[in-house]
């Protein structure tokens, strides 16, 4: 600064301060001389910064990855700071330089950026730059600028000429078949995207065949990418070729060796069922996805399953229930008790919407026994999934039906022996108060709420008053005086001070839901008369849930009846009690 002051052409400075700051020894200082290059671009004007500034850029980078991966974002930005899309070719050299590195994660940045740089090229000026660059990049002799290749075909190629065209996809046949398992990889994770840029007839005699390659490809990680293209790839295909073209290639990858490559199969499967018609869906893939639902791997099960029901969906409406009843419910019955959880909890979470598809009689025949049956599953996972989707089978077959099968199921769980199950019922209850609606809630389910009050597990007692909370949330504060209310305040009689105490937390968590009135004119009477209980846990928790029901009171009783209470416990003979007492006197006082 101080060489600035005497007279350096200021002009210099930006240029010498990065210089600096780019050799310093420190990372983070170089880290974020690289973030502050805009503001130095901008000090330089358009015609310095593409003069000066790109250059010393591209030739004196070699850093820490951070760095780098900094600079590859920051010149992706850097369209107006060099003067407009007319002189985008300018910061293709130092992303061309960062697009080579050996760190997979810069490169990715360096790649994304020359995409974004591509956009504002015209189409003479990719021709006579990144053009150029694609080809250095396809034949540079280390592979990770081969593999960085792969992804810059799809932004250039539709706004060349033919003969350019040519050349690319010549370039990237190449690429598909380059001595690098690497870069395969590279070209098969893009061959959907450029095939949706090159014309059909180019698709058919060329890509076509590079896919078949890959598909084929001795390394299953470049296998299970071209499963993946599959759909992309059929999409663009008349139907009168996708037998012949793609669908050998979906058959042979759904039987691969890798369960990798079949998960893939699994994974893409409705996109390839959209792509390739109902046709070939009805003819070939159901068996595929039958195979699918059955294979050895949990991995490729669990993935099938997951996709049951929009496969089911997007069926041929003439064929669909056959498929579905004869070919896809039978593996749905194996994988109800499937030894893995994953694979039974992936079914469980679409296996309720077949219900709207196969209709009322078959979900009462078929599915409600599968239902059932994963509702008693050892798995909490599964039987939330379950618990959480019971509305669309509500829809299809009534709320009496649901009930008459479902709803015993749930009770049992609700006083099963082990407390784990208990527990995870409770947290679903909510939920089915959502889905069952007020009215039958209170008939069925409101005194099972109730009864875990006085559960002999803490943990339980703990969840069902903060089940009660969310209840009120759902179902209103009237609701809470006529339904709730009444039984939790007879709990504050019981013999047992362990049920007082919950009564307490109860008064807890409803004075926070149940507003002021209802808090002020029920709750409040009972919990000061509890301030002369004889166990002194119970006096203690009074302070405390005063102390909670404070801000939710009528200001109107905190002076004549609240405080009066609290001085009385600040002077108990038990030391926790005054403690707790003097804590609510200082809370509300604050």
């Amino acid at each position: 600064m101080a060489a600035s002051d005497s007279g350096t052409d200021e002009s210099l400075y930006p240029i010498a301060v990065l210089i600096d700051e780019l050799k310093n020894e420190d990372v983070q200082l170089r880290l974020i001389s690289i973030k502050k290059l805009s503001t130095i671009a901008l000090a330089l004007g358009v015609e310095r910064t593409r003069s000066e500034l790109i250059p010393f850029l591209t030739e004196t980078i070699y850093d820490e990855d951070e760095v780098l991966l900094a600079l590859a974002e920051q010149l992706g930005n850097f369209i107006n700071l060099v003067g407009g899309g007319e002189f985008a070719y300018c910061l293709l050299p130092p992303l061309e330089s960062l697009a080579t590195v050996e760190e997979t994660v810069v490169r990715d940045k360096a790649v994304a950026s020359l995409r974004a740089v591509a956009a504002h090229h015209s189409p003479q000026a990719l021709e006579q730059h990144f053009v150029p660059l694609v080809q250095r990049l396809a034949g540079g002799d280390w592979f990770t600028s081969r593999a960085s290749a792969c992804g810059l075909f799809s932004v250039c190629y539709p706004r060349v000429s033919a003969p350019v065209k040519a050349e690319l996809r010549e370039h990237f046949r190449l690429l598909c078949q380059d001595d690098t398992p690497m870069v395969r990889r590279a070209a098969a994770f893009k061959l959907g995207e450029f095939a949706r840029v090159v014309e059909v007839e180019y698709v058919k005699s060329d890509l076509i065949p590079m896919f078949v390659n890959l598909a084929q490809d001795e390394q299953d990680s470049v296998r299970l990418l071209a499963a993946e293209a599959c759909a992309a790839v059929a999409a663009l295909l008349p139907p009168e070729d996708m037998e012949q073209l793609v669908m050998p290639t979906v058959r042979a990858r759904a039987g691969d060796t890798s369960w990798r490559v079949r998960y893939m199969v699994a994974d893409k499967f409705v996109e390839l069922q959209q792509a390739v018609g109902p046709e070939l869906a009805r003819s070939d893939l159901a068996q595929i996805f039958q195979a699918l639902l059955k294979d050895t791997e949990a991995e490729v099960r669990a993935a099938a399953a997951g996709k049951v029901k929009d496969f089911c969906m997007n069926l041929d409406k003439a064929h669909q229930e056959h498929i579905i009843m004869n070919m896809i419910l039978p593996q749905i019955k194996d994988l109800v008790c499937d030894p893995n959880q994953h694979v039974k909890s992936a079914l469980a979470s679409v296996i309720m919407g077949l219900s709207p598809i196969v209709g009322r009689q078959n979900t009462i025949e078929h599915l409600l026994p599968l239902f059932l049956t994963q509702l008693k599953d050892e798995c909490p996972e599964v039987r939330l999934n379950i618990i959480s989707n019971l509305e669309c089978v509500n829809e299809v077959i009534g709320i009496q039906q649901l009930v008459q099968s479902l709803l015993p199921a749930i009770v049992e769980l609700a006083e099963d022996t082990k407390w784990r199950v208990r527990l995870a019922i409770i947290e679903h209850m909510p939920l089915l108060a959502g889905q069952l609606g007020q009215e039958f809630f209170d008939e069925k389910l409101t005194g099972l709420c109730m009864s875990w009050l006085i559960d002999h597990v803490y943990a339980i007692r703990e969840a069902a008053t903060l089940n009660l909370k969310k209840l009120v949330e759902q179902y209103g504060a009237p609701w809470a005086e006529t339904n709730v209310i009444p039984k939790v305040l007879a709990m504050s009689r019981e013999q047992n001070y362990l049920h007082r105490m919950t009564y307490l937390f109860c008064i807890n968590v409803l004075s926070e839901v149940c507003g002021k009135d209802i808090t002020t004119r029920v709750l409040l009477p009972t919990v000061l008369s509890m301030a002369d209980d004889n166990v002194a846990n119970v006096r203690f928790n009074v302070a405390k849930t005063l102390q909670k029901m404070a801000p939710y009171l009528d200001p109107a009783v905190i002076q004549p009846q609240v405080k009066p209470v609290l001085e009385k416990l600040n002077v108990d003979p038990d030391v926790d009690v005054k403690y707790f007492a003097s804590e609510a006197i200082a809370g509300i006082a604050g």
